[in-house]
């Protein structure tokens, strides 16, 4: 049984917790020893294993990365750096990377889906390289996407310009530094889920992100939801299942 089923069985009723509890252990791990990989995260979660590549040396990534493919699981990892990707293409020469973004990809097939597309809003130019993190993620987990760059209130026409590429998407992505207030500018202006995406882009009184952080949170914009500082895949993530439903 795959832990959908086993955890499906236990909802009906037709085996206890200590017996789900016994099945689910023997599904869905692959051990290898400086690392445990999650082989039915997508089948349980609608998200799939995704690498963490920040403190792994370029060794672990690469063996965590080749475990995946041999596994039939789409590489992700993000956080990556170029030795890193070095290392990966080294046992998974289709793999790309993203310098921007710092994301490395593989994907045995493509993953589109025919709904709508995410947008994704950035700021400035010096937010980029979490917005494209957050391009990355979402078009990983196969959705379209469409970036607008360069839009943040200090010209807020720039924002106007493209207001209906914005307000045509299903689900939309704000990525901003310094005071944090394009998302609730684009939280007033449209009627699709906003998550907000703080970044550490600022001066000292920015204190690396927190700042904008708080301003999203105590956003007076209805429908807006805020993940941690610099987390655009933590955004692309919920994007996605969003935009999948």
């Amino acid at each position: 049984m795959s832990p959908r089923e086993i955890l499906e069985r236990y909802k009906d009723g037709e085996i206890t917790l200590t017996e789900a509890l016994e099945h689910l252990p023997k599904h869905g791990i692959e051990e290898m020893g400086f690392a445990t990989i999650d082989t039915d995260r997508e089948q349980r979660t609608g998200l799939p294993e995704v690498i963490y590549a920040s403190g792994k040396t370029a060794e672990q990534v690469a063996q965590i990365a080749e475990r995946m493919h041999q596994k039939g699981i789409d590489v992700l990892a993000t956080r990556a750096t170029p030795d890193m990707f070095e290392a990966v293409k080294q046992v998974i020469p289709g793999a790309t990377y993203n310098e921007l973004a710092k994301t490395i990809v593989y994907r045995h097939s493509d993953r589109e889906n025919s709904n709508g597309y995410i947008a994704v809003v950035a700021a400035g130019t010096s937010d980029m390289p979490v917005a494209e993190e957050a391009v990355e993620t979402a078009r990983f987990l196969g959705n379209k996407v469409e970036s607008v760059y360069d839009v943040g209130v200090a010209g807020i026409h720039r924002l106007f310009n493209k207001l209906e590429l914005i307000r045509n998407a299903r689900v939309i992505i704000v990525v901003a530094g310094m005071e944090g207030a394009l998302t609730s500018v684009v939280g007033g202006l449209v009627d699709k889920p906003v998550i907000g995406v703080p970044t550490s882009v600022g001066y000292g009184a920015n204190f690396e992100g927190l700042s904008a952080l708080l301003a999203m949170l105590n956003s007076c914009a209805s429908g807006v939801s805020v993940v941690n500082i610099n987390n655009g895949f933590g955004a692309a993530c919920q994007a996605s299942l969003i935009n999948k439903l």
